[in-house]
């Protein structure tokens, strides 16, 4: 049953999709999951996403799993036998990895049932525009919220048969940030009839980069990164246009209101020192991932009595992850799964190693039975 997973999971490497998207991974999960025994079996679709319910024997709560679906905008580069049939997609965040291991767990439980009611639910458009927040005010989320709730991300840089986690936060806040700079173009032989937008660009970066060394509690950690930059049209022709697209990251939300606050009284005062307009997009936003204690507590001692799971108490990561808006919401945690590859999340080398699939389906369906009976 095992190599089953394994083998879902190859199949569903080959058609990454991006957020909202998922159109081709959406009905390959939903052949799988009609094919089950339905006695106990509901499924609903949301979107490109499923809700599956589990029916317990004498249900006094529900436990909820999440797995995310989508893949990324990237080139794969792995040389695997089994690469992305889509060009220019690739499921570089392992999220291959986490629908065929949350397939194994459901497919136990459809045939193996406990006290409890169990809700799996397939989510859309993780890496972009997001799909947990608006999942979460569906009105099937609504009308069935879990008790709590459980996910993992696959981690390259952690051996097979080893998790790690943390009680409190384990992921920071993120956000996008895209601003467009917009001033007066013209000949490049006379600057003084024109407003030009790549030094204004380029003094924007500079000022951007006080925002964390003076604004934020040292004690804080925060990220403002501008990793791309665009202006103009050709060398002789002062620029009426540029662009800046980056991320901001912290670890509290506090601080992320305080980031996007101090950006935007730049913005201010770049609009009046350059006659130009300023407009700011954030994007895509995540909350952060903040682990229940007691709950988070109460499964490392359990990983810690498997003999074949080591765990290790890990810091926290300035990665984002919109799990952080069901945690919100519901009580539970997300920990890392160790896949030990030579190549990080979002490489176009990635390669996760899959003898962790059947370790992460036997852990959780242990986990699950000991929290649901």
């Amino acid at each position: 049953m095992v190599s089953d997973f394994i083998s879902i999971r190859r199949d569903l490497h080959q058609i990454p999709e991006l957020g909202f998207q998922e159109f081709k991974t959406q009905a390959y999960l939903l052949d799988y999951l009609n094919g089950l025994p339905k006695d106990r079996l509901t499924i609903e679709t949301w979107k490109t996403g499923i809700f599956v319910k589990v029916k317990g024997k004498k249900p006094t709560k529900t436990i909820a799993y999440r797995a995310d679906i989508d893949g990324l905008p990237i080139e794969e580069q792995t040389g695997l036998a089994f690469p992305s049939k889509h060009e220019g997609r690739m499921h570089a965040c392992g999220h291959d990895f986490h629908m065929s291991i949350a397939l194994g767990v459901l497919t136990h439980f459809v045939s193996h049932p406990i006290d409890d009611d169990l809700l799996f639910i397939f989510q859309p458009a993780e890496e972009g525009p997001g799909g947990a927040e608006p999942m979460m005010t569906s009105s099937y989320m609504v009308e069935n919220k879990p008790d709590m709730i459980i996910a993992l991300h696959v981690a390259p840089e952690y051996p097979v048969g080893t998790i790690a986690v943390k009680p409190g936060l384990l992921f920071a806040n993120t956000s996008e940030l895209f601003i467009d700079l917009k001033g007066k173009g013209g000949h490049a032989a006379y600057p003084h009839q024109t407003n030009d937008m790549v030094i204004a660009a380029c003094q924007f970066v500079n000022q951007l980069q006080s925002i964390v060394s003076r604004n934020v509690n040292p004690l804080d950690s925060a990220v403002v990164t501008i990793g791309k930059i665009t202006g103009g049209t050709v060398q002789n022709v002062i620029a009426d246009n540029a662009r800046l697209e980056g991320t901001i990251r912290t670890l509290s939300a506090e601080s992320m209101k305080k980031v996007k606050s101090r950006i935007e009284a730049l913005a201010e005062g770049l609009k009046v020192g350059y006659e130009c307009e300023v407009t700011i997009d954030y994007g895509a936003m995540y909350y952060q991932v903040d682990n229940d204690e007691t709950l988070t507590e109460e499964f490392v001692a359990f990983a810690e009595e498997q003999t074949n799971i080591k765990v290790i108490r890990c810091r926290e990561a300035m990665t984002g992850e919109d799990f952080g808006y069901m945690l919100k919401e519901i009580p539970g945690f997300m920990f890392w799964l160790g896949v030990d590859s030579e190549y990080g999340l979002h490489h176009a080398k990635l390669n996760p190693h899959e003898e962790a699939i059947p370790k992460a389906i036997d852990l959780l369906v242990k986990y699950i039975q000991y929290k649901g009976n």
